[in-house]
């Protein structure tokens, strides 16, 4: 037998432990995906209790036939919206699906979830999923919010590339563009966001930056069009040129539903947004809310129904948790009677919202804490 050489034992040890690396990385993945799915079962007690809600008290937008009646030319399927953080994917979503499905804030990195918004019409159904943005992770939530993102690209039916007007192209846009020339068969719709914040000059420009950015990194859009969600500008035709990318399908989704997110998801996001007002730089990244119940209470007249929500909002450090809940309490109150009110729109029903704030040191970079998060 011959012996083994210490540089051949060092590489057999190294193979096995990047073997053991790789096993732990795939039960991660495996036990994360496990509890993503828990998590997006929605309360039963809420949906049959009440009617079907419409989003945030907006009426629904349902023109499609019935599934079983639709055209030979139907077309349905999903669209993603990708960029840098904080250019303007979650406004946008909210704009075409003609109601609030998405959480929006000035501060970057406000979306954590692919958030599904669906349009109604009658020759197509439209699925547009919101991602978080693509940005350089300094955390372990960074990295896998990246993950997200690129996973979504790969099961569309056309990416939204969107880039803000009023900001001039810089290094994350050319990042990701660069990624999405990677994509090769999935149609790229060019979207100019934020036009409202502009002048014309400012936008022809940025169109044509646009156009030359495809060009730069091989990338040959399949439109390119300027919008503003705030004012609504050429969100109908945005919406109609997706739908031209999308395959001939009968509807994916039955008519009226505006969203898929389960509704704990929904409302532990509107404390989220609530919470973000008004915080420092450093808070909105350390900031993760759950909802830990939601029950109708009991013995109350059928005609005067009340939702307990019982929610909790998780800091990284005393000193934010001293900053959200506010001399006396007085910020976190005013953070749930904000969030009460868009629940109560949201879900069709008076709630009782409980909030308490709990320290989870650096949960960002812990995968136990960012497990228990639903990371």
């Amino acid at each position: 037998m011959v012996p083994m050489t210490s540089s051949a034992s060092g590489r057999s040890r190294s193979r096995q432990a990047a073997n053991a690396e790789a096993a732990k990385k795939k039960a991660e993945r495996v036990k994360r995906s496990q509890q993503l799915a828990e998590r997006r079962v929605t309360s039963d007690r809420v949906r049959d209790s009440e009617p079907a809600p419409t989003a945030y008290g907006r009426g629904v937008r349902d023109d499609s036939p019935p599934r079983d009646e639709f055209p030979d030319d139907f077309r349905a399927g999903f669209a993603c919206f990708v960029g840098r953080p904080n250019a303007g994917k979650s406004t946008l979503t909210n704009s075409v699906v003609g109601a609030k499905v998405a959480i929006t804030s000035g501060r970057p990195q406000t979306t954590r979830h692919t958030v599904r918004g669906i349009v109604h019409r009658e020759d197509a159904q439209l699925v547009l999923v919101d991602t978080p943005g693509l940005h350089k992770p300094r955390t372990l939530l960074g990295a896998r919010l990246n993950d997200e993102v690129r996973a979504t690209w790969a099961e569309v039916d056309v990416i939204g590339f969107c880039v803000p007007a009023d900001e001039k192209i810089g290094p994350g846009d050319r990042f990701i563009a660069a990624e999405l020339a990677e994509i090769r068969r999935t149609p790229k719709v060019a979207i100019l966001t934020k036009t409202d914040k502009a002048a014309k000059e400012q936008i022809a420009e940025q169109l044509l930056a646009l156009v030359e950015l495809g060009r730069e990194v091989g990338v040959e859009w399949a439109e390119v069009i300027p919008v503003s969600a705030v004012r609504d500008t050429q969100i109908q035709l945005l919406e109609d040129l997706l739908v031209k990318q999308l395959p001939q399908s009968p509807p994916l989704y039955p008519g009226g539903e505006l969203t898929d997110e389960p509704e704990e998801i929904m409302v532990a996001e509107l404390v989220r947004e609530a919470a973000l007002e008004g915080v420092r730089d450093e808070l909105p990244h350390s900031l993760a809310v759950t909802v830990e119940e939601m029950t109708l209470r009991e013995d109350r007249p059928a005609d005067r129904p009340l939702l307990d929500v019982h929610a909790t909002l998780y800091v990284e450090r005393p000193s934010q948790k001293a900053i959200v809940i506010g001399q006396g309490g007085e910020r976190l109150r005013e953070v749930g009677s904000r969030a009460r009110r868009q629940i109560e729109a949201l879900l069709g029903t008076p709630v009782f919202l409980d909030l308490h704030v709990k320290v989870a040191k650096d949960w960002q970079r812990d995968p136990k804490q960012l497990a228990k998060l639903g990371f």
